[in-house]
């Protein structure tokens, strides 16, 4: 070109020193390759390499999972190294999974053409909210929304899914059937309930609430049943409306862009998608035959405490029928069939020698060594057969109680002029307001939805909204009469506590 300057002896000798420079400081990542021929992916994909490394365990340093599941929604950027990835859901969308099998070719091989059952759950990703206060909030939910499931599947848009099914009882499980060797295999999932539904109590105030989504599969045995684990993964998730949710993810980017480039360096980069890490099993095994899965009628589970019949007027009693107890007969074979029967499935093969007698003979330290602290307390009481004291014990009367005895007893004497007040035990764990509605509503007959408000009646003929607080001050076998007062445009009650 016309003009130009050619570069001088010295601008020569810095150019080549410049060389000399960089392909020494190469030399040592080289070695580290080992010998052969020498490519800058290498070096690229060598750095790649030991981040990673260093946010795994040593021993999962190079293992490989053997399937991969995998959510298309971005990831927070807002979330520490590392701490787990955090993911935010427009409630009633629908988002794809991808299903990819990365088992070895022999073993992708043998399988071919057999189908593979997985199992969506959606649960409280904080294990210790299954047994506090908000599984009653949840079981509040599934009466506030009648119809409604929590997590379900989007036919329409899904690829490769065989004998899909949703259980009516569990309103946050899904599952389905697919094949590995398939080119293409995608589920289309829709969330219907929102983080902010079920806000978790810290001392500075409120936090909505994490959800943790969990895919379990499982291959068919020798029996045909799918109960052989594979591999299970999960993520993170909060879930808002579209809004909200798009406002979530939009102030975490904001809050990003005011850090420091060194602060920025303890944070996880943005993903357009989120890969979800592999995790222990679900505790309970599913089983292919639905009307015998005990993993859909888990009282661990987070959205449904596996009592429930879906009828307001089913009212379960805490009793043990005498021809399930285990007793010192039973041999490891029965002993096998019982664990399964009352949801201990997740526990069969490390008992799998154990007898009746053996069982029996284990403490309850011995218990909650096994299985754990929740499901070793459930274990224990279930084997001796204990049944827990309620918290709170009241009793309840409403006119049609007294009716009812009324005319029971004029069957039996000819007459009568007497009322009697016949009244009903309620007993109490949750001790909160929405705990009291069911109740009442069992007894009345009616859907808890239909109780719109209720007071209890104070000095001077007072109505005082009854919340939580007062619930936990009530009196053991504190005895009240039901008032009932039906609106006259619609089907709905206003119960006074007299």
């Amino acid at each position: 070109m016309a003009g130009a300057r050619k570069p001088s002896q010295a601008d020569k000798e810095i150019e080549s020193g410049l060389v000399r420079d960089f392909e020494a400081a190469l030399s040592g990542i080289g070695q580290e390759l080992g010998p052969g021929p020498f490519s800058m992916n290498d070096v690229v994909a060598l750095s790649m390499l030991k981040q990673e490394e260093s946010r795994l365990p040593p021993d999962d340093a190079n293992k490989i999972m053997s399937f991969q599941y995998v959510l298309c929604a971005a990831t927070s950027p807002a979330v520490k190294l590392h701490d787990e990835t955090l993911t935010y859901l427009k409630q009633g969308q629908s988002y794809e999974i991808r299903m990819l099998d990365n088992r070895k070719a022999g073993e992708a091989a043998e399988a071919s053409g057999r189908l593979v059952k997985s199992m969506f759950r959606l649960l409280f990703h904080d294990r210790g909210l299954q047994y506090s206060e908000q599984q009653q909030q949840l079981e509040g939910w599934k009466w506030n929304r009648p119809g409604d499931r929590i997590l379900d599947i989007d036919l329409a848009m899904s690829v490769g899914l065989t004998d899909p099914w949703a259980n009516p009882t569990q309103l946050n499980t899904v599952e389905f059937q697919w094949d590995p060797a398939a080119k293409s295999t995608s589920v289309f999932i829709q969330v219907h309930c929102n983080s902010t539904e079920f806000p978790v109590k810290q001392p500075g105030g409120e936090k909505d609430v994490a959800f943790r989504l969990q895919i379990d599969t499982f291959k068919e045995n020798e029996n045909g049943e799918y109960t052989e684990y594979l591999h299970s993964g999960s993520c993170q998730l909060k879930v808002y409306k579209p809004d909200e949710a798009e406002e979530k993810q939009k102030m975490d980017c904001e809050k990003m862009e005011k850090k420091s480039p060194r602060e920025k360096e303890e944070y996880q980069p943005s993903r357009e998608t989120t890969l979800l890490t592999e995790c222990a099993p679900w505790v309970e095994m599913p089983y292919a035959n639905h009307s015998q899965s005990p993993g859909f009628n888990s009282s661990h589970s987070s959205f449904s405490t596996g009592e429930e019949n879906g009828s307001p007027n089913h009212q379960p009693e805490p009793s043990l029928e005498d021809e399930d107890k285990l007793l010192p007969t039973t041999n490891p074979h029965e002993a096998q069939q019982w664990l399964q029967r009352n949801r201990f499935s997740a526990f069969s093969r490390l008992l799998r020698n154990f007898s009746g007698s053996d069982l029996l003979k284990l403490t309850k330290h011995d218990f909650i060594q096994i299985c754990g602290p929740a499901d070793g307390i459930r274990f224990f009481n279930t084997i001796k057969g204990r049944l827990v004291r309620p918290r709170l014990t009241i009793y309840l009367c409403h006119k049609s109680f007294q009716l009812n005895e009324q005319e029971q007893q004029k069957n039996e004497n000819g007459e009568s002029n007497a009322v009697l007040s016949v009244y009903r035990a309620v007993y109490l764990e949750e001790l909160t307001t929405v705990e009291l509605t069911e109740k009442i509503a069992q007894l009345l007959g009616i859907s808890p939805a239909q109780i719109t408000e209720m007071y209890r009646l104070g000095p001077k003929g007072i109505h005082v909204l009854v919340s939580n607080q007062m619930i936990r001050n009530f009196e053991e076998e504190a005895y009240f009469l039901l008032n009932t007062t039906k609106a006259e445009t619609t089907d709905n009650y206003c119960i006074i506590l007299e």
